[in-house]
Formats: structure tokens, C-alpha cells, sequence
């Protein structure tokens, strides 16, 4: 039995994990960054200490957020047929959604092209500057961490980003099509969103937020 001046980190060391494959009960393990956990039992992948530190998930978590402003500042698309040109943003097709009748397609689009990232960012700001610039926790952020992995499935950039390229390609007979600046954001939103996810590593954010004094 661990003594009463084990800290919290220690705690989180020795907590029991369950194969989510096979069910075997066994206690965590320590890993040292680039180091898997596997099941001794099936062999499955628990987890993974990536080498990442917490300053790249906040650079990527910036460059996304200065891309998403971007992306809904300027126009996505410039259209030019038979003389008469448009311009069209992300907001813009959510309207025409809304204003056609098909407000269930308009606020699905909204949450996973708008919210939803925008949400994440917040949430992984709102989590990850406090422990890294003062090594402490800021107030439920434990419920925001989980809120944001939650939300993580809806923030589809890069399924919105499919419909545009298929929407370019059936609209390149009909006009002559010039991508805007949100274009290129969006795709740099896309590209810097999957990047963050790639090097951010749950299990270690989760034993700093046990470690971290509120």
C-alpha cells in the first residue's frame, strides 16, 4: 500500500487501466517519451508517449486560431458568370442554407465548420496555458479537457474541405472560379487542426492536470 506522502502524480502512475480490446485489469505504467503500452494479454495498443512538448500543441492551437479568423474574414470564392461576379464565404453559404429552408442542413454546417473548431481552440487554450506558464490548473479544467475531447469528432474541417473541392469541381464548366484568401486559410486551418491533434498527448495532459494544484 502506497504511503499517506505519495503525491498525486505518483497516484496517477499506479492507477489501473483496462485493455479496451481484451478487458485485462493491470496497472498503468510509466513511459518515457516515443514508448508504447501494449496489452500482455492480445497485444493491442493502450497508449503512446508522444515526444511532443506542451509548447507545440499551443503553437498549432495559435496558428489555428489566426487561420480560422482568417477563414471567415475574407471571401472563399469568387465567381464570375457570364460577366456577373460574387463573392461567397463560409457565413454565406450558411445563410443561403437557412434562407432556402433547410435550416437542419444550415446549423450542421455551423457547428462542425464554426463552433466546433472554434470551441476546441478555446477549450485547449483554456486548458493548456495555465500548466504550461504556471504549472497549475485552472478551474474545471478536468470537465473543459473532456468536454473538448467530446468535441473533437464534430470539428470536421477537413470533411467540409472535401465539399468544397467537389462543389470547384462541378462548378468549373459553369464559371470561371478564383479561390480567396479563406480558401487557403481554411486549407492551412485544416492541415494545422489534424497537426495539433497529432502531437498533443492526452495521457500526459491528463497526469499534469492530476499533478497540478487547482
Amino acid at each position: 500500500m502506497m504511503g499517506s506522502g505519495t503525491s498525486e502524480y505518483a497516484v496517477a502512475e499506479y492507477a489501473l487501466v483496462a485493455c479496451h480490446d481484451c478487458d485485462l485489469l493491470f496497472r498503468k505504467p510509466r513511459l518515457q517519451p516515443g514508448q508504447k503500452a501494449r496489452c500482455p494479454r492480445c497485444g493491442a495498443v493502450l497508449f503512446q508517449r508522444k515526444r511532443s512538448r506542451m509548447d507545440q500543441p499551443l503553437a498549432l492551437a495559435c496558428t489555428s486560431l489566426v487561420l480560422f479568423i482568417l477563414a471567415n474574414a475574407y471571401p472563399l470564392l469568387r465567381m464570375n458568370i457570364a460577366g456577373r461576379v460574387q463573392e461567397g464565404s463560409l457565413l454565406t453559404g450558411i445563410e443561403e442554407l437557412y434562407s432556402q429552408g433547410y435550416w437542419e442542413i444550415s446549423v450542421l454546417v455551423f457547428v462542425v465548420t464554426l463552433l466546433a473548431p472554434l470551441v476546441k481552440m478555446l477549450c485547449l487554450f483554456y486548458v493548456l496555458l495555465p500548466l504550461w506558464l504556471f504549472g497549475r490548473r485552472a478551474p474545471k479544467a478536468e470537465r473543459v479537457f473532456r468536454w473538448m475531447e467530446q468535441l473533437s469528432p464534430w470539428a470536421m474541417t477537413e470533411v467540409f474541405m472535401l465539399g468544397i473541392l467537389v462543389a470547384v469541381v462541378k462548378l468549373a464548366d459553369l464559371a470561371v472560379l478564383s479561390p480567396g484568401l479563406a480558401l487557403y486559410s481554411f486549407a492551412g486551418l485544416m492541415v494545422s487542426m489534424a497537426a495539433g491533434d497529432a502531437v498533443l498527448d492526452d495521457h500526459e495532459i491528463w497526469e499534469r492536470l492530476e499533478a497540478a494544484g487547482g
